[in-house]
C-alpha cells in the first residue's frame, strides 16, 4: 500500500499558526491534519474557510506500515488541533507522533473506532466503504464545533451538504448492483473491496492472494494459479489493480488480462490529484468499473 509523503500546497506556512488560531474559540483559522488526503479532503470541505487542512500522505511512493515521518511532518501533526487518521494499522506512524508530542486539546478522529471496528480488520481501504465518510463527516463536525463553538452551526451544514453531494455515487453504485447482479471481477489487492462489495459484484480473487500482494508477500503458487485462470479460462469481466504499487508479478496479471481481452481498471488508495474531491473520485472509480464491464473500455489511469 505504498503512498508518499506529500505536503499540501501552503501545508508549513498555514501550520505557522497564530495563538488565536491554537486556542480553543480563537478566531484564527483551525489547524486540521489528515493522515491521507482523502481524510484531509473531508475536513477541508466540512471545515471550510475556518479550516486549514493539510494532508500527511497524498501520492505513491512509500508504504506506510514502514513510513518514517521527517521532523517538519512530526511538527505538522503536533501542532494540529484535530488530526483524521484511517487506523487498522494503516497509518500506525501517527499514534508514533501523537504519543511522542501528548496535547490534552487535540481532537483525534480514527476512523477504525469511529465505526467500531476491531484491530483484526482485514481490508484497512475504509474509505471506500460508503457509509464511512458521512460518519467522519459528522464526526469532524462535532470537533470543530468544541474547538470554535461559534461556528458549530456552519460545521454542522457543512457536513450534511457534504452526505447529501455521495447521493451520485450512492445511486450509481444501486444502479451497478441491479443491472449488473453478481459480476464476476478479478483484484490484486483489497484497495476497492468494500466498493465492490457495495456495487454487487462477485470478487473471485481469494483474498489470500489479496492480502499477500497487499502486504508484499509472495502469494502461494496455488492462489497465483487461481488468479492465471481467471483471465486464462475468461471467468471475469474485468480487472482491478492497485494502480499505486506494481510488482512483477501485477504487471503479470495486467498483460495477461489484456492478452485475454478483460478489461483493466487502476485503483487508488490516495485520492488522485489535482482535479478531484472525494466524491467525484469514488464516483468515477464506479463509473471506470461500469464502463469496464458494460462497454471493455480499460482506464488504468485517472
Amino acid at each position: 500500500m505504498p503512498l508518499v509523503l506529500a505536503v499540501v500546497s501552503g501545508l508549513l506556512s498555514g501550520c505557522a499558526s497564530s495563538s488565536a488560531a491554537n486556542s480553543p474559540g480563537g478566531g484564527g483559522k483551525i489547524v486540521a491534519v489528515g493522515a491521507e488526503n482523502e481524510y484531509a479532503d473531508v475536513v477541508q470541505q466540512v471545515g471550510g474557510k475556518y479550516v486549514q487542512a493539510t494532508a500527511i500522505m497524498s501520492n505513491p511512493a512509500t508504504d506506510p506500515h514502514t513510513f518514517e515521518a521527517s521532523a517538519s511532518v512530526a511538527r505538522l501533526v503536533s501542532s494540529a488541533q484535530l488530526v483524521v487518521q484511517n487506523g487498522v494499522g494503516y497509518d500506525r506512524f501517527m499514534d508514533t507522533i501523537e504519543n511522542a508530542a501528548p496535547n490534552w486539546s487535540r481532537k483525534v478522529i480514527v476512523v477504525q473506532n469511529l465505526l467500531g471496528l476491531p484491530a483484526s480488520t482485514p481490508n484497512p481501504h475504509l474509505w471506500y466503504k460508503p457509509g464511512t465518510m458521512p460518519a467522519v463527516a459528522n464526526a469532524i463536525a462535532a470537533d470543530l464545533a468544541v474547538i470554535q463553538p461559534a461556528h458549530a452551526a456552519y460545521f454542522k451544514s457543512n457536513a450534511a451538504a457534504f452526505t447529501n453531494s455521495l447521493t451520485a455515487w450512492n445511486n450509481a453504485l444501486a444502479a451497478f448492483k441491479a443491472k449488473y447482479p453478481n459480476t464476476p471481477v478479478a483484484t490484486t489487492e483489497p484497495v476497492a473491496d468494500y466498493m465492490l462489495q457495495a456495487a454487487g459484484a462477485d470478487n473471485l480473487t481469494p483474498f489470500a492472494f489479496q492480502a499477500d500482494i497487499m502486504n508484499g508477500i509472495d502469494p502461494s503458487a496455488q492462489n497465483v494459479a487461481v488468479e492465471r485462470s481467471l483471465f486464462t479460462r475468461h471467468k471475469v469481466k474485468a480487472f482491478l489493480y492497485n494502480q499505486q504499487v506494481t510488482s512483477s508479478l501485477t504487471q503479470s496479471f495486467i498483460s495477461l488480462a489484456r492478452a485475454n481481452g478483460i478489461p483493466v481498471v487502476g485503483v487508488y488508495e490516495t485520492m488522485p490529484v489535482p482535479g478531484y474531491h472525494y466524491q467525484s473520485w469514488m464516483l468515477t472509480e464506479v463509473q471506470d468499473l461500469q464502463k469496464a464491464v458494460v462497454s471493455k473500455i480499460s482506464t488504468e489511469h485517472l
